[in-house]
C-alpha cells in the first residue's frame, strides 16, 4: 500500500507560484511533487510514470534529480513555515524558495514501478537560506542522496 501525504506545503502556494514542472500543482505536464511533514523529517512520494525510464526497468536520473530539486525547495519551505508559526492547511501563504545549489550522488540504479520516497532533513544556514539532504528511497533501497541549498525566492523574480 502506497503512503499518502495529506497536507503538502505545495498545496498552499499561491496560483502564480504553483507552475514549477517538479511540484506545480497548475502545470498540466508536471509531476506534482508534494511535499510533508514525516516526524521531524520531510518526506516526498511519488511514482515514476512509464516516460520515466532511462532503459527499461529502471528510472532516468533526471527524474531523481527534480525530485531531490523540488523536495529540498518545499522542505525549507514547510521549515520556514514552522519556524514563523504556520502549518500547511492553516491558511497563511507559505514562503516560496528557489535552488541555489543541486548535488545528486547516484548510490544504485533506481528501478521503475515501484513508489520513490524522498526524506529530507532540513538545516538553516541563515534565516532566509536552507541546506536540504534528502535521500531518494525505493523499495527501502537507498538509490541516491541529494543536497539542495534552496533560497527565500528574491522580490526580483516579480519585476
Amino acid at each position: 500500500m502506497e503512503e499518502i501525504l495529506v497536507k503538502a506545503i505545495q498545496d498552499e502556494y499561491p496560483d502564480d507560484f504553483a507552475w514549477c514542472y517538479g511540484c506545480g500543482r497548475l502545470n498540466e505536464e508536471g509531476h506534482h511533487f508534494r511535499t510533508g511533514w514525516q516526524g521531524k523529517q520531510t518526506v516526498t512520494i511519488y511514482t515514476p510514470e512509464q516516460a520515466h525510464l532511462a532503459l527499461p526497468g529502471f528510472v532516468y536520473g533526471g527524474l531523481v534529480a527534480s525530485l531531490i530539486d523540488c523536495h529540498g525547495t518545499g522542505s525549507a519551505a514547510l521549515t520556514l513555515h514552522r519556524k514563523n508559526g504556520h502549518e500547511p492547511g492553516d491558511g497563511a501563504e507559505p514562503p516560496r524558495f528557489v535552488t541555489a545549489s543541486l548535488n545528486v550522488n547516484f548510490l544504485k540504479p533506481t528501478p521503475h514501478g515501484v513508489p520513490l520516497k524522498a526524506i529530507g532533513t532540513v538545516h538553516e544556514i541563515h534565516p532566509k537560506k536552507f541546506k536540504v539532504e534528502t535521500e531518494v528511497y525505493a523499495n527501502d533501497v537507498l538509490c541516491a542522496r541529494g543536497e539542495v541549498v534552496a533560497v527565500v525566492m528574491p522580490s526580483s523574480f516579480f519585476k
